[in-house]
């Protein structure tokens, strides 16, 4: 090889270089458009300080007295758009979940999380106290190793275990199962709605007013949460299944179920009427019985649909604004009880868009 012909080489190597660099920083034709953020962050909301009698003493570092623990609050993270809506998304999750439940959907694809921030708006994604990254409770706790994968299979009308659904709109692939049984993390200490709502209270007073978006179990709390704090401006709850709240005087009789009885909670007059000044909607899925099922996976869900009818017209006779929406009434099928890890969970993301912008929580 000459001189004339390796100077060829060398430019031609570069040329190749400037290329494959030029393609890694462009992306991906087909890749969604990078998210740009004006800030992020982590911070503890609310808890608790317990302290041991006596006095510490520093010689002794391993013995508890007049030492302190901090514990019982909240863990948050949050990404705020450029140009964001004047109105965050606050994100509770329900049983056996954390935070990771808004994030990436079990199959793959961006979640709540990510959607809602490329539509403008802030999010804040709650770690339960006594749950996931807000672990450190002031009571003990026992945190088991129960097999349990089938139960939650069919308790999240996936289908009854091994068979899915026809139609259901989880996917099939073993991975995207895997990933959502690996979602699974246990408290490390007693649910207590009082405590998680007296953080995620203490939430908003860090986020400022904003729309509670709540999941499952967190349902409960998050009712709570607007009683305690005028910063919630609306709520979203995704398949609520306990801690309704009655005026006292009418709570409904128990509801019984293939799982057992779904109990109500009695409240002051003047709470419950917290709830009827901002806009609520909740949503289930489908899959769900009107009548009496042999299958207590799918059983359970019904009485819990029907304690929240009576629930949403409790609220709208005390002069509020709730809605019950069976997506599968509005055009929406075949969603387990995580209708925002699902397949068409953009679809459900549209729907709820809608509810904010109706509702002019959007602007």
């Amino acid at each position: 090889m000459n001189l004339f012909s390796h100077k060829l080489l060398s430019i031609s190597m570069v040329s190749g270089l400037v290329a494959i660099l030029a393609a890694c920083a462009s992306g991906p034709a087909s890749g969604p458009e990078p998210i740009t953020l004006s800030a992020q962050g982590n911070f503890a909301a609310g808890g608790a300080v317990v302290k041991s009698d006596g006095v510490f003493d520093g010689q002794q570092l391993f013995d508890p007295q007049g030492q302190t623990l901090h514990g019982d609050h909240a863990m948050v993270f949050y990404q705020l758009p450029v140009d964001a809506k004047p109105y965050p998304l606050v994100f509770l999750h329900g049983a056996g979940q954390s935070a990771n439940t808004w994030g990436t959907t079990p199959d793959g694809r961006e979640g709540f999380q990510s959607y809602f921030l490329r539509h403008g708006y802030g999010t804040y994604l709650i770690d339960q106290p006594r749950r996931g990254r807000a672990g450190q409770s002031t009571v003990p706790g026992e945190v088991s190793a129960e097999t349990n994968d089938q139960m939650w299979f069919n308790m999240f009308r996936m289908g009854q275990w091994p068979d899915f659904f026809d139609e259901v709109q989880f996917s099939r692939k073993p991975e995207a199962l895997d990933q959502f049984f690996r979602q699974m993390t246990p408290n490390t200490g007693p649910f207590d709605e009082q405590v998680i709502s007296d953080s995620v209270a203490r939430v908003f007073a860090r986020s400022g007013s904003g729309v509670l978006i709540t999941h499952s179990q967190g349902g409960g709390p998050g009712w709570w949460t607007a009683i305690k704090t005028d910063g919630v401006r609306g709520i979203v709850a995704y398949e609520p299944g306990s801690g309704f709240v009655f005026p006292e005087g009418e709570v409904p009789d128990p509801m019984s179920s293939g799982t057992g009885e779904l109990v109500a909670t009695a409240v002051e007059l003047e709470q419950f009427r917290k709830l009827t000044r901002i806009p609520i909607v909740i949503y289930y899925g489908d899959n769900i019985p009107t009548r009496p099922s042999d299958n207590p996976g799918q059983d359970n869900w019904r009485v819990r649909v029907q304690m929240a009818q009576l629930w949403v017209d409790t609220i709208n006779q005390h002069g509020g604004d709730a809605q019950l929406v069976l997506l599968p009434d509005v055009g929406i099928e075949g969603n387990t009880h995580f209708p925002f890890s699902d397949l068409n969970s953009d679809q459900v993301a549209e729907l709820l868009q809608q509810w904010l912008h109706n509702n002019q929580l959007d602007r």
